[in-house]
């Protein structure tokens, strides 16, 4: 099982959220749970490379 780190909030009763390697592709849910289901579903679509031109974050290495 692969894990992925998410950044998350709840905001006027419902719960919000992205991929902390896609920040810019957020969803929502109305539990905290649900907001994870959404997450997972997310992930799924954006890493199937079925999506073209998705951006990422990814960490560099500098001397």
């Amino acid at each position: 099982m692969q894990r992925v780190n998410i950044v998350y909030w709840e905001e006027e009763g419902g719960w919000l959220g992205y991929l902390q390697e896609y920040p810019d592709y957020w969803t929502q849910g109305e539990s905290l749970d649900d907001l994870e289901a959404h997450l997972r579903d997310l992930h799924e679509d954006l890493t199937s490379g079925e999506i073209p031109g998705i951006r990422r974050v990814r960490e560099l290495k500098v001397s």
